[in-house]
């Protein structure tokens, strides 16, 4: 089980959940932010933090809002896991289908 960040954040990366993130799971593509699933320990800090509510427990999901749990891992398919987002910084690797979303994610 992990959290996940789903379409209210993007085009907004307000970065508050990754201030809140102990262990730096939370990594920054072009239009969103990801959480890397294995390195997630499910403490609900970032989950708190985001101010548009864009983040879900992934049992919690909206139905409308269940392909995210996909897309964030797709994310990690070409980083992997690097065990710290700062050690990367920002990435151009988003998944095609968050790519193609109007401006604001809507």
């Amino acid at each position: 089980m992990t959290y996940v960040v789903t379409q209210s954040c993007v085009d907004i990366k307000d970065r508050s959940c990754v201030a809140q993130c102990p262990v730096d799971c939370i990594y920054e593509g072009d239009r969103m932010m990801y959480i890397h699933p294995d390195e997630c320990i499910e403490c609900g800090a970032c989950e708190a933090a985001c101010p548009v509510s864009a983040i879900y427990y992934d049992a919690e999901l909206p139905p409308e809002r269940e392909n995210f749990l996909d897309l964030n891992a797709e994310f990690f398919t070409e980083i992997g896991s690097p065990r710290g987002a700062k050690k990367i910084g920002k990435t151009s690797n988003d998944p095609a289908f968050v790519s193609a979303l109007p401006p604001g994610g809507a």
